[in-house]
Order: structure tokens, then C-alpha cells, then sequence
């Protein structure tokens, strides 16, 4: 197995054990994953440079892991290369914008206006909390014929074609699906991507006023032209992930036990692989 495929297997693996809230204290306090996932931001491949974002994006959800993470060596400036580079996609700029954001908070007065927003974001059940950048936004999908995990292969085929998707999760119990977008995509656009798969529709799901859920069908004659995706990373779920059979949005791929034991192995990589 080549050193390039070693990293892109370690860093999603330690992307879906930080998508778990119980394990990203352990990840943070760990002595070499953050710094390995730092490395992996100056990584070759966009592929893994991508997963080691949604990687700190899940393990920045966790206030208490912001300001150690912002003081970690390199953190900061890696996010800013990342969003510098000319070579890196829009989604994957965007994404480390946000982290970028929001470590930037971290023991700030702003923190408190930021942990307001973060709690709201949870009440309405978001898939990044903390909705602090105006660029992007979430779209909540309620998907008929969203039965099973070929089912949600399609899926993920007609949102990865999209340009302006960031990232997506599913909760398979309900046919649900969150969508993060840029704030300049229209929520039509995902509607007919789903819709063009012929064997599942799409529709909005939106909040009222009184914190209950209304569900809008997206008009028949409101397709819209879907700019293909031409420079993003394939970055989501492998086949062999655990999240087709879970109900959760965000796939709960072990317990605190196991992702410590895991992230020995994983810290062991990444002393031996300090350079690629």
C-alpha cells in the first residue's frame, strides 16, 4: 500500500472518529493527532487535505478544544495556506475559512455571541454548529424513496456533482439529508440534482415561527441549471463506512474506548510519515 494511500486512510478514519462528540477531547488531548492533522493540511493529495478539514471542523464543534487548538504550532498559519493557495477548490478555501473563523473567536469577547449562535444552530438540529460565516449556508432535505444505501449512493452522486456543496450528512431514519452550501447556491439546484435521479424527489424542510418544521415542495417548473463539480475531491462516505445503517446525522462510528485505542495506531502513522 503506497505512503499517499496510508495518509488518505488515516485521516478518514480520524475524520469519522471525530465526527463522534464523545471522542474529540480524546483526539485533541492525544500528542499526535492534531499535529498530524495539521500536517495533513500541507498534504499533496486535495483528497486528504479536504477530510483533515472536516476532520477540525468536527473536533472545533467542542468549545472546550477551540483554544488549545488555535495555540497548536502551525494550526493557524496551515488554515491560511489552505485558503491562500491558488490550487485549492472554492469548497475546500471555505471550509478553512470557517474553521479559520472560528478558532479565531477562541477567548475572545466574542466568544459568548458565538457560543449563542452555536447553541442555536443545535436547537435546530445543524450539521456544523456555529453558522458564523455568511458565505455558506444549510439546507435540510426531506428525500422520498430515500430507503436504503443504494439509495443514498445515488444521492451522494447527484450532490458531489454540484459545485457550491460543502459538505452533507444523512439521517436515513427520517430521509433526511443536511446540506452546506455556499450562501450563492440556490436550494433548487439540490432539488434537481435529487430529482434527476428518477427514483427519488426532493423537498425543503424550513423552521417556522413557532420552532415547528414545514414541508415545501420545490416547484415543478423551478429547475434550475446544476454547475457541475469539476475540482472538488471525492470526500465522503467510503463503502465500508458504518453510517449506512445508522439513524444519526452524524455517524457514530465507535465509542470513546475504542476511538482511544484507535488513535494510537493512528499517531504511531504519523510519527513514522512526518514527511510525505
Amino acid at each position: 500500500m503506497s505512503a499517499e494511500l496510508d495518509a488518505l486512510t488515516v485521516v478518514n478514519q480520524l475524520r469519522d472518529l471525530a465526527a463522534d462528540p464523545l471522542n474529540r477531547r480524546a483526539i485533541v488531548e492525544d500528542q499526535g493527532c492534531l499535529p498530524g492533522l495539521i500536517l495533513f493540511l500541507d498534504h499533496p493529495n486535495p483528497q486528504v487535505v479536504y477530510s483533515a478539514l472536516l476532520a477540525v471542523r468536527y473536533l472545533a464543534e467542542c468549545r472546550a478544544n477551540r483554544e488549545k487548538m488555535k495555540g497548536e504550532l502551525g494550526m493557524m498559519l496551515s488554515l491560511q495556506n489552505v485558503m491562500q493557495k491558488s490550487t485549492s477548490p472554492g469548497e475546500t478555501k471555505l471550509l478553512a475559512s470557517e474553521i479559520y473563523e472560528i478558532l479565531q473567536l477562541a477567548g475572545k469577547e466574542e466568544a459568548e455571541q458565538a457560543e449563542a449562535a452555536a447553541a442555536s444552530c443545535q436547537r435546530k438540529a445543524h450539521f456544523f454548529l456555529g453558522s458564523n460565516n455568511k458565505r455558506a449556508k444549510t439546507v435540510v432535505l426531506h428525500i422520498d424513496g430515500l430507503d436504503d444505501s443504494n439509495r443514498r449512493s445515488l444521492c451522494e452522486e447527484a450532490l458531489l456533482k454540484i459545485r457550491g456543496v460543502i459538505s452533507f450528512t444523512f439521517q436515513m431514519a427520517v430521509k433526511r439529508c443536511v446540506v452546506r452550501i455556499r450562501s450563492d447556491l440556490k436550494a433548487e439546484a439540490l432539488g434537481t440534482a435529487i430529482n434527476s435521479t428518477k427514483v427519488m424527489t426532493a423537498q425543503q424542510v424550513v423552521k417556522t415561527e413557532d420552532g415547528g418544521e414545514l414541508i415545501l415542495p420545490f416547484q415543478e417548473d423551478s429547475a434550475v441549471l446544476v454547475e457541475e463539480n469539476t475540482d472538488i475531491p471525492d470526500y465522503l462516505p467510503e463503502e465500508e463506512s458504518p453510517s449506512q445503517e445508522t439513524d444519526k446525522a452524524v455517524t457514530r462510528v465507535g465509542s470513546i474506548t475504542d476511538g482511544v485505542g484507535w488513535l494510537s495506531t493512528a499517531a504511531n502513522f504519523l510519527t513514522r510519515s512526518f514527511y510525505w
